[in-house]
């Protein structure tokens, strides 16, 4: 009679599963993805920078970009005349750009300050 009962309680344990599929799936989706996106967006901007670019660098220095080692990946910074930084290039955090630049790069979709 035990063997009977347990026999019709049981259920599939794909279905036990399920829910921590289903969370795996939203995690993506929400966090990793675009996270992803985000660095892969960086990673572009930080390997685009020409000399005469200004930066602003990982710990707010602004600055014009006078040279570029993509050997070492090391580039070097104006930062007031006559006054030069060298840094990393991932230290690099956003390009500033004129307001004409902003017209011929906008980004359809794109959200304003990002």
């Amino acid at each position: 009679m035990l063997a009977l009962l347990a026999q019709t309680n049981s259920t599939n344990p794909i279905l036990g599963f399920a829910p921590l599929l289903l969370i795996g799936v939203v995690f993506y989706f929400l966090l990793i993805r675009p996270q992803n996106q985000r660095r892969r967006a960086q990673m572009e901007m930080q390997s685009s920078i020409e000399v005469g670019d200004e930066i602003v660098t990982t710990a707010g220095i602004y600055g014009t970009v006078t040279d570029i080692d993509d050997d070492y990946g090391i580039v070097t910074l104006e930062v007031a005349p006559n006054t030069e930084i060298r840094l990393a290039r991932a230290a690099v955090a956003t390009r500033l750009m004129d307001e004409d630049d902003i017209d011929e790069d906008e980004v359809e979709g794109a959200e304003p300050g990002s």
